[in-house]
């Protein structure tokens, strides 16, 4: 048979736990009183952006980068999107740290003899590559 103090204990436990399970009635908002000014646009609605020229020059990649992207004459924006159409078709982004890029032996060509590179340091590994 249990004794009193158990007993006391238990029914103790019992309700500290179905106060925590409880959570206060919440009280209806109160409507705000004051109407926000919508926010006037920092720019211009008509004007779009213009890309910056020296992205858009078509440049001549190297024999070894020339494997990945092809031999013709690309601006960089383009160079980087078929590096990644590379990456992504042979799989070689890293499974656990998505950030690196494990290179074969066209890539490893192109980052310097390195096995794995991050996202950040293959551009500028590629740039090398552009004349």
């Amino acid at each position: 048979m249990p004794t009193a103090k158990k007993a006391a204990k238990k029914t103790a436990k019992k309700g500290s736990k179905k106060a925590a399970a409880k959570k206060p009635a919440k009280k209806p908002a109160k409507k705000a009183a004051k109407k926000v000014a919508p926010k006037k646009a920092a720019k211009k609605s008509g004007a779009k952006r213009k890309p910056n020229a020296a992205f858009m020059k078509a440049m001549t990649p190297s024999s070894s980068l020339a494997a990945v992207v092809g031999s013709m004459p690309l601006p960089r924006t383009e160079v980087t999107k078929k590096i990644w159409d590379y990456i992504k078709k042979n799989k070689l982004q890293d499974s656990v740290n998505r950030r690196l890029i494990n290179a074969d032996d066209k890539l490893r060509q192109v980052f310097g003899g390195k096995k794995q590179v991050s996202m950040f340091e293959m551009t500028k590994l590629v740039s090398n590559h552009l004349k």
